[in-house]
């Protein structure tokens, strides 16, 4: 039988972070929004900046190193990863309200514990975009073309656990965009080699967020929430290996298409190595995983910051060695 929703202690999210900078130092009458944007747990963010990094620091060292321009690049599209993650967590709790209230891990999040109404969760999503829409077009037209093209996935994510068992492919093509935008606010272009970067990143995506839905699986079962958590069953080491490979070699094509034109063969070598280290670090995360195991699945999920950083760290070397 569902339970009522309950408001925890002070409006703690059940899944935060204990003691994250929302919960201690923010300002009370802030913090439901704050957890609307999901400014306790920062990893989303992480997520959706990571494949930004590698598409600046990958045109970067295919156009001879980095500017001053990259410098804005990076910093503005760290402020437009928090907003536009903010906005995008605010939209999925406001059509996710009733199957949240539903499940144990959720039913702590503000609207369903009713520490936010539908109404000021919307003010607050289209406040958050209206910023993020300020940085956007300080950017290449083509970079604000696909800036607005991608408000149709960020709108369609949430619906899709209702219709396909491959929810997690919606959230890959949403979270990855800013490998094709971030590349065409450098260049002004796209190749072939950013679409490959961002395929990379998409079925990074299908491996790190089928570890998280495994969360879920017992109420997503129960309430006819589809995923590919659900999908895969005991299966799912099989499909994670192979999103492994297919991660590290479209990485490794993108880096190649973009880099083997350069005179030195060094920046294209670091930039190989940096694939490779991801593809380690994702085969310890496979290994550790206990997919039966909630809190081991979130650990390992919240562990893919430190495994997309490093091909960031390495391809950033690469525009500079």
């Amino acid at each position: 039988m569902t339970q009522p929703p309950v408001i925890p202690e002070a409006g703690i999210v059940a899944d935060a972070p204990r003691g994250n900078w929302v919960d201690t130092l923010a300002p009370a009458a802030t913090r439901p929004y704050l957890r609307l944007s999901r400014a306790d747990r920062p990893i989303g963010t992480w997520l959706l900046l990571i494949p930004c990094l590698w598409a600046i620091a990958l045109a970067a060292a295919s156009t001879g190193g980095f500017t001053w321009l990259d410098l804005w690049l990076v910093a503005s599209s760290a402020v437009g990863a928090f907003l536009m993650r903010g906005a995008g967590c605010t939209w999925n709790d406001i059509t996710d309200r009733d199957f949240d209230a539903a499940v144990a891990r959720t039913r702590s999040r503000p609207i369903p514990s009713r520490q936010v109404t539908v109404k000021q969760a919307l003010v607050w999503m289209v406040a958050q975009a209206l910023v993020a829409a300020l940085i956007l077009f300080t950017y290449h037209p083509l970079a604000i073309a696909l800036g607005v093209g991608s408000l149709a996935l960020v709108a369609i994510y949430p619906f899709a656990k209702r219709f396909t068992w491959w929810p997690q492919a919606f959230l890959g093509l949403a979270f990855n965009w800013g490998a094709l935008l971030l590349w065409a606010a450098h260049s002004g272009s796209l190749t072939l080699a950013p679409i490959l970067l961002y395929a990379a990143g998409f079925v990074w995506t299908l491996f790190y967020d089928t570890i998280y839905a495994h969360q879920d699986k017992e109420d997503d079962a129960l309430i006819g929430v589809r995923s590919t958590a659900r999908l895969f069953g005991a299966h799912t080491g099989k499909w994670l290996a192979l999103f492994l490979v297919l991660t590290v070699l479209l990485m490794a094509a993108a880096a190649t298409l973009a880099l083997l034109p350069l005179a030195s063969p060094l920046p294209l070598l670091v930039a190989l190595a940096g694939a490779w280290a991801m593809g380690a670090h994702m085969f310890w995360q496979m290994r550790r995983v206990d997919i039966d195991d909630p809190a081991a699945c979130l650990s390992v999920f919240r562990s893919n910051r430190d495994a997309g950083l490093i091909p960031a760290l390495f391809i950033a070397a690469a525009a500079l060695v």
